[in-house]
């Protein structure tokens, strides 16, 4: 009896089994998953798509979309955007997206998702249905739940900040240039908007806009609120440019006479950089919040730009913010109109590569600053204060020993999502802040090596000048970089890029500063720029001296590897409680530092882990160090890098 039950269970097994691998089989090779996706084609999507986008729920981070979508019958996948430009990574929100019914002739379809590429959507659409209907909800996160662009925050009782990409699909098997798409925006009562995209008509609170290009509708987001202001930009003889303001409160979107003039500086003195513009009209689109996400996001013809609510009325964060829009404006030029080619992609869909990121970010954020200082934003002085907190902290960067600088650029979609501890060894998208200081060492070396003639932005002017108005990217590599700053000025700068984009070690590679006349110096005084974010964050940045960053709580946001708070057994997410048997405060952590400068004496932290206490002791006798730039020998190139230009 034992012996013939034992062999019917081997017997249903063994059919149970046989029963799992057909059905993995029949899964794996059925077809309509990602392995049978086809290839984008440049040829005209037939028939336009629409989309419904009711915002009146944004205040409850809620925004409906209804959208239609031209099919024919037989097989068919639908994209949501996944790789959206100026992310660089694979951050498409799908997520978020919830509620999803699709229906062909108001009878519902059964749809699945790409098991190997949650992005992609399978259905099939049955005879005699030209159009099928997609109603879903796209659920905005809410504060602490979202970091990264269209996965932050980005509502608030009185505004919205939308990016197209959040609310729509697209069919597979095409340029998303070619497929056409008119959307539709319902607004809450009494908002206002701003966005790049062109109204076609307005019925209170509805708004349509025009047809155009799925790449170009992606690219054009939307901004809307209770507080709104909008100001006029345009240059003299120049092409429209504006900045909407959408804020908290009414108080907050205003802008003096003396800001105003500056932001006009801005769009004059990237025209005069540039020698040409590429975009028929220009939206800088600016949100100033508390309650949504802070960062930057570029499109051609428009900047997504989000800043807490007193970027206007509190000088400190005037000033620590200033150069956000300049960047964003830059990469109309710098990453729209002239793009690396593995980051020009034929869809949303296909993967992006980052490895000239350094050119795409690294000299737009070279460029931000300088601007920021030509059109006011900031004195020369105040520039200089912020190089050197990057070279500082470039020159600190302790992850130099193993990781490169292109490496950072290469290794973009994992790190603009990596963690925020260990920075310094990381190295995280360092292709910003070292990109800067490798443009300013590109930019010294053209002026060095012609005498004063030539600058980069003479480089500026050949690589972005052309076709003026035009927003048709243009892609570049390596090589046409290289090509171009040859044209420039005559020098082996494949060899002069690659040793610094490719340097492993404990140095700092880049020679900018010195060769533009100054020198970088530390002393126990914090900078201008310094002293205005300790005193917005109300933290501590103290990695030149013990070697890490707290915040007001006295938890460790960073330890630079192997310094002296490391070897005493510190580490990010640590809480420090006590100093030297005093209740912690920065205060008190910085005065002690300064005390034991004349004291062999060891400063005593009382740390917590968790649950658990413990008493370090950091062997550190050096007292604070803040960076700054000290006039050196040489011209000052750096004060001519940053002077005003006329035309």
């Amino acid at each position: 009896m034992k012996s013939h039950a034992l062999h019917l269970r081997l017997i249903a097994a063994a059919v149970m089994a046989a029963c799992s691998l057909s059905g993995t089989v029949a899964a794996q090779s059925s077809p309509g998953f990602s392995g049978d996706v086809p290839a984008p084609v440049d040829q005209a999507y037939a028939g336009t798509l629409t989309v419904n986008v009711d915002l009146r729920d944004a205040g409850k981070r809620i925004f409906r979309s209804h959208e239609t979508i031209p099919v024919k019958p037989g097989a068919l996948m639908l994209f949501y955007p996944k790789w959206i430009p100026g992310e660089h990574a694979p951050s498409g929100p799908v997520s978020n997206v919830a509620g999803l019914i699709i229906r062909a002739n108001g009878k519902q379809l059964p749809w699945r998702r790409d098991l190997r590429d949650m992005f992609t959507l399978h259905l099939d659409v049955p005879q005699g249905v030209n159009q099928l209907d997609l109603d879903f909800q796209f659920l905005s996160p809410g504060e602490g739940e979202g970091s990264n662009f269209g996965a932050s925050v980005s509502t608030a009782p009185n505004l919205v900040d939308m990016e197209f990409n959040q609310v729509v699909f697209y069919p597979a098997g095409y340029y998303t240039r070619q497929i056409q798409i008119q959307p539709t925006v319902q607004l809450p009562q009494g908002w206002k908007f701003a966005s790049a995209l062109e109204v076609d008509s307005q019925s209170g609170d509805t708004i349509h806009f025009k047809p155009l290009g799925f790449n170009n509708f992606v690219d054009s987001p939307l901004i809307a609120g209770a507080n709104f202001n909008r100001v006029d930009l345009t240059p003299k003889g120049g092409a429209p440019v504006y900045l909407n303001v959408v804020g908290d409160a009414a108080k907050d979107v205003k802008l003096t006479d003396k800001q105003l003039e500056q932001q006009r500086n801005v769009v004059t003195q990237t025209n005069f950089l540039f020698g040409a513009h590429h975009y028929s009209h220009y939206d800088f689109l600016l949100t100033l919040s508390d309650h949504t996400g802070h960062f930057g996001l570029e499109h051609h013809q428009a900047s997504d730009d989000r800043l807490p609510a007193n970027f206007f009325t509190d000088d400190d964060m005037h000033l620590y913010a200033a150069s956000l829009m300049p960047h964003e404006f830059v990469h109309s030029w710098n990453g729209k109109f002239r793009r690396p080619a593995d980051l020009w992609t034929p869809n949303f869909n296909v993967p992006m590569q980052d490895d000239l990121l350094w050119v795409y970010e690294g000299l737009t954020d070279y460029w931000c600053g300088v601007l920021t200082a030509r059109a006011g934003l900031w004195t020369p002085a105040q520039y200089r204060d912020s190089i050197a907190n990057i070279a500082a902290a470039m020159s600190y960067r302790t992850g130099r020993a193993w990781r490169s600088l292109q490496d950072t650029a290469d290794a973009a979609p994992l790190t603009y999502y990596g963690s925020e501890s260990w920075i310094n060894w990381i190295r995280d998208t360092d292709f910003y802040p070292e990109g800067q200081l490798l443009w300013l060492d590109v930019d010294t070396k053209l002026r060095e090596l012609s005498g004063g003639k030539h600058s980069l932005d003479d480089f500026a002017h050949a690589f972005y000048g052309m076709d003026n108005g035009s927003y048709v990217t243009k892609t570049y590599t390596f090589d046409d970089v290289v090509n171009t700053l040859n044209q420039v000025q005559p020098f082996d700068w494949s060899t002069f890029l690659r040793q610094r984009l490719d340097y492993t070690g404990t140095e700092l590679p880049e020679h900018g500063i010195e060769r533009g006349g100054w020198k970088l110096v530390f002393n126990d005084t914090p900078n201008g720029e310094t002293k205005a974010l300790e005193g917005i964050r109300h933290g501590a940045n103290l990695a030149y001296s013990i070697g890490l960053m707290v915040n007001a709580k006295g938890t460790i946001g960073d330890v630079q590897w192997n310094g002296p708070a490391f070897k005493a057994g510190l580490v990010p997410g640590l809480s420090i409680v006590a100093v030297n048997g005093h209740d912690f405060s920065t205060d008190t952590l910085k005065d002690a530092i300064t005390a034991a400068k004349t004291s062999q004496a060891p400063i005593e932290l009382l740390v917590k882990n968790v649950d658990v206490y413990s008493t370090v002791k950091v062997d550190y006798h050096g007292g604070l160090r803040y960076p700054h730039l000290e006039r050196a020998d040489g011209k000052d190139l750096i004060g001519a890098i940053v002077a005003p230009r006329s035309k």
